[in-house]
């Protein structure tokens, strides 16, 4: 049996890559997260007792953890997830994520170089067909201007803030170790994910959640940023169409065709909840009156928009949602899944994870 190892699987788009890999292939999957504050063992309950699923918690940045859990699982591939994600958290404490980013990936290589040298020296097939893919983000590319082309492979780095810049870094060495080092290494940037499970720090959850609790809507400046959403099932099918067919060395660009403002977006999710949840909290008369628009983020990125006709061209790849439908089951998911979120929201899900009782 083929051995997946995901870094990062407790996180959204983690987490929807363990769920996949499980529901859709062969693979054994071995998760590594941290569990940090985003990382929700609950987004894994339905694989869980999956006899093809182990999960070992450990930060990627600790080597002999990494090096034991090549020996022990002897991985066939790795996927690389686990990061720090959140700009705003970057702006007010960049430590971590230079810590998680860009150390954690250097000891990943480092490890996985290890690993896939002794069996290349070997003559066993995972020195043959090792694969190390390491997934990024749109924003290591900046931001574009009104006319400006999509991102796409080629496009130079300009990162913006300090999680945009670590993933730049963390790039750079993937790039490095496969040319330095001829490490098989694959990379993968996409556009902003949505979708049922992500954390609800994110403008979609966010917004979907104190909607319904009658808390007020930020949006930051005017609202006029735009950005490229992708649904996370689209994403994590497209990445294990690249892990299996994708040219090693190579970099592909995943979008979702779908620009919009963030302004539009959250007035669409107002829409949908009026149809939805028409019942509303005390004191609220229409959703759309908890918008408050709030002072920008320093640094703040304008648009992102990908042109993803490499992966469509080469591999076959296609988004299976367009954005009102993905957005529709989106809202749905949310209203539907409260015992998800609501530990979340009062912090119980901390306690749960760690065994406390509460």
């Amino acid at each position: 049996m083929p051995t997946l190892l995901i870094t990062g699987g407790a996180g959204f788009i983690g987490s929807a890559l363990v769920r996949e890999a499980l529901h859709a292939s062969a693979w054994r999957v071995v998760n590594i997260d941290k569990l940090t504050y985003s990382g929700n063992v609950a987004s894994l309950a339905e694989v869980e007792d999956d006899p093809r699923y182990h999960f070992i918690q450990a930060d990627i940045a600790d080597a002999a953890a990494m090096r034991a859990a090549f020996e022990v699982f002897e991985p066939d591939a790795v996927m690389h997830l686990a990061a720090e994600s959140h700009v705003d958290r970057s702006i007010d404490s960049p430590s971590p994520f230079i810590d998680t980013n860009i150390r954690g990936t250097f000891v990943l290589l480092e490890e996985a170089r290890r690993y896939w040298k002794a069996h290349l020296a070997a003559g066993t097939p995972k020195g043959r067909d090792f694969r190390f893919h390491h997934i990024s983000t749109d924003e290591v590319f900046g931001d574009l201007k009104d006319g400006d082309a999509t991102f796409n492979e080629e496009t130079p780095y300009a990162p913006s803030s300090p999680y945009s810049a670590s993933k730049a870094a963390s790039d750079h060495l993937v790039r490095a170790w496969q040319r330095t080092y001829g490490l098989p290494t694959l990379i993968t940037n996409c556009s902003n994910n949505y979708g049922p499970r992500q954390f609800p720090e994110k403008l979609i959850p966010l917004t979907i959640l104190n909607a319904i609790g009658g808390r007020e809507l930020p949006v930051y400046g005017d609202g006029s940023q735009i950005r490229d959403w992708l649904h996370v099932e689209d994403h994590v099918r497209a990445l294990l169409l690249v892990l299996a067919r994708g040219k090693i060395g190579e970099t592909y660009a995943i979008g979702g065709w779908n620009e919009m403002r963030n302004i539009d977006v959250v007035q669409q999710i107002c829409l949908l909840l009026e149809e939805m949840q028409p019942s509303k909290p005390a004191g609220v008369s229409h959703y759309t009156d908890l918008i408050r628009f709030v002072t920008d983020r320093p640094g703040h990125d304008g648009r992102y928009a990908i042109d993803a006709s490499k992966v469509a061209r080469e591999l076959g790849w296609r988004p299976r949602f367009d954005f009102e439908d993905g957005l529709r089951q989106t809202v749905r998911w949310y209203l539907d899944n409260q015992d998800w979120w609501r530990p979340i929201l009062d912090g119980t899900y901390r306690c749960q994870r760690l065994g406390i009782k509460v």
